[in-house]
């Protein structure tokens, strides 16, 4: 977000005031919004938005640099929030906890606009029982190399593995690549059974839809399919809730849909003019998913009747690390995604002959959580590559090393 010394705006949202710094402030040059577009779009949808998002403990991901930036990852409210800001302490499974923000209104959603929030990114918790998830996710990947027809004929399979347990899907772009399909449940269990009912729900879609869908966990083992992460269950883990606008040039949004809609659309449709638009003449495709709540019953049961699944191999060198049975190669670590990127193109011009015969799936960019940031990992899969003309492992074209400073408690030193 470029400087502005634009007075602030004072909004009366629904009797509360809200200030709004910078507000003509440009996020999205291409489509031109500013600052106060946002916050507008968002008061616009909030009867969707809060659906999704309202409720619920939410890491705030802030864009305080614009688009072109590396976000950070906020899980601790800021100290100075409004009294119209509710809060609650998450213990996380590393041992840490944190007091996060949980909007009730309309009101809350301009606040974390005016932070520089872009996306909203709320755990799959009410934030009057912490313990026990009352939305399964299903996150449909696709791997470099898939089109939208695949991961339609993916969502679709998946919502026939839900009909088949008695479960309701309600599905929505991601406002990327991908799709989510949302599924409220009671909250009776617990992450870790959420958590395997979501891989046993991967497990029969990629069982039912052979080399188009996959859940393997190791992305180098995917190939040109589309990953069921089951894995956004996790405790830890968040996704952006519907309605959020995503860090894209188009200001795309994450959109609830009808399942007629999902094989007639595509993602680059919904931007936020077009869902201003959307949301005005047909309201949110998703005001029924409260009154839709289903059992994990019958996921548990096929998990049961599938048995564990498979684990990778560990290492023989003693460290207990996973081996991999794909020919990898480290390419780079980066601090930026501009940089990861740059590096790869380094590394195809050292070995040009060999790039004729990679395939998509074959190049993994990972953007990888630590902290509040992301850092990213570069890898390319030789799988495609004759024996003879592999590379071995060299020196890595950049070296970033994302825990350098980092100071961890027990350990000596810290």
């Amino acid at each position: 977000m470029t400087p502005s010394k634009t007075p602030a705006e004072i909004l009366n949202i629904a009797g509360t005031e809200v200030r709004i710094s910078s507000p003509d402030r440009v996020v999205f040059p291409e489509p031109g919004l500013t600052k106060l577009d946002l916050v507008r779009y968002y008061l616009a949808v909030a009867d969707g938005a809060l659906r999704g998002a309202g409720g619920r403990p939410m890491v705030l991901k802030r864009f305080p640099k614009g688009i072109g930036a590396e976000p950070f990852f906020q899980k601790r409210v800021p100290e100075n929030h409004p009294d119209f800001i509710d809060t609650v302490t998450l213990h996380y499974a590393s041992g840490t906890s944190a007091e996060e923000a949980v909007l009730r209104d309309a009101a809350g959603l301009a606040w974390v606009v005016n932070l520089g929030c872009l996306d909203l990114n709320p755990h799959p918790v009410r934030a009057e029982d912490l313990e026990h998830p009352d939305e399964l996710r299903v996150d449909l990947d696709p791997m470099p190399g898939v089109g939208w027809p695949q991961i339609v004929d993916v969502a679709y399979v998946a919502r026939e593995v839900l009909d088949d347990v008695g479960l309701v899907g309600w599905p929505k772009t991601s406002g990327s690549r991908g799709l989510h399909i949302l599924v409220r449940i009671a909250p009776r269990w617990s992450y870790r059974d959420v958590r395997l009912a979501a891989e046993t729900l991967a497990r029969e879609v990629e069982n039912r839809a052979p080399g188009l869908a996959t859940a393997r966990w190791w992305k180098e083992e995917r190939g040109e399919s589309v990953f069921v992460d089951f894995n956004q269950n996790a405790k830890d883990r968040t996704v952006a809730s519907a309605y959020s606008i995503r860090p894209l040039t188009d200001a795309r949004v994450s959109t609830p849909l009808t399942w007629d809609e999902v094989a007639s659309t595509r993602p680059e449709q919904f931007t936020v003019p077009t869902v201003l638009e959307r949301f005005a003449a047909v309201g949110d495709p998703h005001a029924g998913i409260d009154d839709a709540v289903g059992t994990l019953d019958g996921l548990l049961a096929l998990a049961a009747e599938l048995g564990p699944a498979e684990k990778p191999p560990r290492g023989s060198d003693g460290s207990g690390r996973r081996q991999s049975a794909m020919p990898l190669i480290e390419v780079a670590r980066t601090k930026t995604k501009p940089e990861a990127l740059a590096a790869l193109e380094e590394w195809k011009t050292r070995h040009a002959d060999l790039v004729p015969a990679l395939h998509p799936a074959d190049i993994l960019v990972d953007g990888m959580r630590v902290s509040s940031s992301l850092w990213y990992r570069v890898r390319v899969n030789l799988q495609h590559v004759p024996d003879n003309k592999r590379p071995p492992q060299d020196e890595l074209i950049a070296d970033y090393d994302p825990w350098a400073g980092k100071q961890w408690p027990g350990r000596p030193g810290s």
